[in-house]
C-alpha cells in the first residue's frame, strides 16, 4: 500500500506537517467575529505557543438566487451580496469536536444555509529551534505589525 502522507504527516528538521481537517465558513462582514468567538468556545484553535488561530480573507461578493422554499421566497434575479468574508481555521481530525463546530457556526449564524467546507490537510508545526538571531524574523526587522510606527 502507498504511503498516504496526508493521514501520517512527516517531519523535516524544523517543521512536523500534522494531519488537520481545514474549516472554512463564508460570512457576511458583520456575522464573523460573532462566530468565531462561538467556535473558540468550542475549541481553542491552538497552533504551537499561541491560540484563537484563523484566517480571514478580503470581502467578496457573494452569488445565490432563492429558489421556492427558501425564506425569502422565489425570486427570478441572481442576488449579488457584497461585505461577505471566507475565515478559514484548523481542527484535530475529531469528528465531535468537528460536529460541535459546525453546530456552533450554524447557531449564530445569519444564513439558514452557510456554506461551509471541510478538508484533510497538512499544517506545519514549528519543533521550536532556536533561531533567535535569525535575520529573517520580524523580531530582527525593527518589529511586527502591532508596533505604534507601523
Amino acid at each position: 500500500m502507498p504511503h498516504n502522507i496526508l493521514k501520517t504527516g512527516f517531519d523535516t528538521r524544523p517543521i512536523t506537517m500534522e494531519p488537520l481537517w481545514l474549516i472554512a465558513f463564508q460570512a457576511p462582514v458583520e456575522d464573523v467575529d460573532r462566530i468565531f468567538d462561538e467556535i473558540i468556545k468550542v475549541v481553542p484553535l491552538r497552533q504551537g505557543k499561541t491560540d484563537r488561530n484563523a484566517y480571514r480573507g478580503a470581502s467578496g461578493y457573494e452569488y445565490y438566487r432563492p429558489l421556492e422554499g427558501t425564506p425569502t421566497g422565489a425570486e427570478t434575479d441572481t442576488r449579488r451580496r457584497p461585505g461577505v468574508d471566507e475565515v478559514r481555521f484548523f481542527l484535530p481530525r475529531d469528528k465531535g469536536v468537528l460536529d460541535q463546530v459546525i453546530e456552533a457556526i450554524y447557531a449564530v449564524h445569519s444564513y439558514y444555509e452557510p456554506v461551509i467546507t471541510v478538508q484533510e490537510v497538512l499544517r506545519s508545526i514549528c519543533k521550536g529551534l532556536d533561531d533567535q538571531d535569525n535575520p529573517h524574523r520580524w523580531w530582527n526587522k525593527g518589529g511586527d505589525w502591532k508596533s505604534p510606527d507601523a
